[in-house]
């Protein structure tokens, strides 16, 4: 393909089709198009088939054989929505303390199962962390290893009743996504031996 000379763009809101060099036909509403780098961003029709979404492409023109404009589009783009830079700077410290917590069981030597426990209960749970190897809910409840039911001390109350239940039906969804992998892996086996025989 040959690239925008100078002076040449893509406008947003145009409507163009383009072909990759591995036969792919796109086609789309341009959503932006940078120009020293050669990249064009499209909102496609969703392949999820779900009417209210869309599909957003990246594509890289170098790696384009052939581009049409559909429709151009001469306007001026609308503005673009305002962001909540404190909701995301927010967000983004949560995601970090998240990956922290992660990251301290591992380097603490924590179990992978003490691991995926403290997942599971910090889903339903913000207020938990870990205490060396144990897991703290609320500050009120205490998981030690092997992170058993039997492992949950406390002050009886709802908050220790609470934490085991999760911790059983944890361990209950453990024990059945198992057996499912077991009788999975099994038939899998007796369809390989009937092939081969």
């Amino acid at each position: 393909m040959a690239a925008p000379g100078p002076g040449e763009y893509f406008s947003v809101g145009s409507h163009v089709s383009c072909i990759t060099c591995l036969g792919q036909r796109l086609q789309g509403e341009v959503v932006a198009f940078d120009y020293p780098s050669k990249m064009l961003t499209l909102k496609c029709a969703p392949s999820s088939g779900k009417p209210n979404l869309s599909d957003v492409v990246l594509i890289n023109l170098a790696y384009v054989s052939e581009v049409d404009v559909i429709s151009d589009h001469a306007e001026t783009p609308p503005p673009l929505a305002s962001l909540n830079f404190n909701k995301l700077v927010n967000r983004a410290q949560a995601e970090k303390e998240e990956k922290l917590l992660q990251a301290y069981a591992v380097s603490a030597g924590v179990s992978v199962e003490g691991q995926q426990l403290f997942q599971t209960i910090h889903k339903t749970i913000k207020d938990c962390k870990w205490q060396e190897k144990n897991i703290i809910v609320m500050d009120d409840v205490v998981i030690s290893p092997p992170y058993q039911v039997d492992n949950c001390k406390g002050k009886d109350g709802s908050a220790l009743s609470h934490v085991r239940k999760i911790v059983e039906k944890h361990f209950q969804d453990m024990e059945s996504q198992k057996s499912v992998q077991h009788s999975q892996q099994a038939q899998q086996t007796q369809k390989d031996s009937a092939l081969s025989s």
